[in-house]
């Protein structure tokens, strides 16, 4: 355990003005805390990702300990358990051939990626590799407001809603599931969170309007 978080935390975000040596020390710090009290659930590949902003906005050791201690009730279930990823991936499958029937038939017809394994990422981290800090705060927030306001699904809205804004990209160019993770894999931290986030709501809104009708 504390190898593998040794070597997530030099590798964490070094780019980023904020991690100095002083700061990665307390990142593992941290990290190795929360391992010690929850042993029988040890440390995963990624955790480093979801701590990290919450100690950069935070800026303090014992709030970012707790409120990632809290985080993780929810996200633990995401690397504990391979059916709720299955889960993630079904619900998506449903969204979008409910939303966007041509595009599923698309993802289906070329070598069929309509499974979404392209998403695993998105969903384990809540977006984290795939935005600039600026915007995983924002999106993190509106994931964690729809908990309480609206519904604890949002994070498939906003899956969707990556996808959905390279629409045209995607069908314009004919991709299989080989070209969709190179696109998703360069195209990280470069997508435009607010538009996203805009999206994802209005995918909200249609879906509840085909409900009702």
């Amino acid at each position: 355990n504390f190898h593998r978080i040794d070597n997530d935390v030099q590798s964490c975000d070094r780019n980023y003005y904020y991690f100095t040596t002083t700061k990665l020390a307390i990142l593992r710090r941290i990290m190795c805390t929360y391992v010690w009290e929850n042993l029988e659930v040890g440390y995963r590949q990624g955790m480093c990702d979801i701590l990290a902003p919450l100690l950069v906005i935070l800026d303090d050791e014992p709030l970012a300990y707790s409120c990632f201690k809290k985080l993780m009730v929810r996200m633990n279930m995401n690397f504990l358990h391979s059916t709720l990823m299955d889960d993630h991936f079904a619900n998506m499958r449903s969204l979008i051939q409910i939303l966007d029937s041509e595009l599923f038939e698309h993802m289906q017809s070329n070598s069929d990626y309509s499974h979404f394994y392209f998403s695993y990422r998105w969903f384990l981290l809540d977006f984290k590799r795939e935005l600039e800090y600026d915007d995983v705060f924002r999106v993190w927030e509106g994931i964690w407001s729809a908990y309480h306001c609206t519904s604890n699904h949002f994070t498939h809205f906003i899956a969707l809603a990556l996808v959905e804004h390279y629409r045209d990209i995607i069908l314009d160019n004919n991709m299989d599931f080989t070209d969709i993770i190179k696109f998703f894999n360069e195209m990280a931290e470069k997508h435009d969170g607010r538009k996203i986030l805009n999206s994802a709501r209005k995918l909200v809104h249609r879906l509840q309007i085909l409900i009702d009708s």
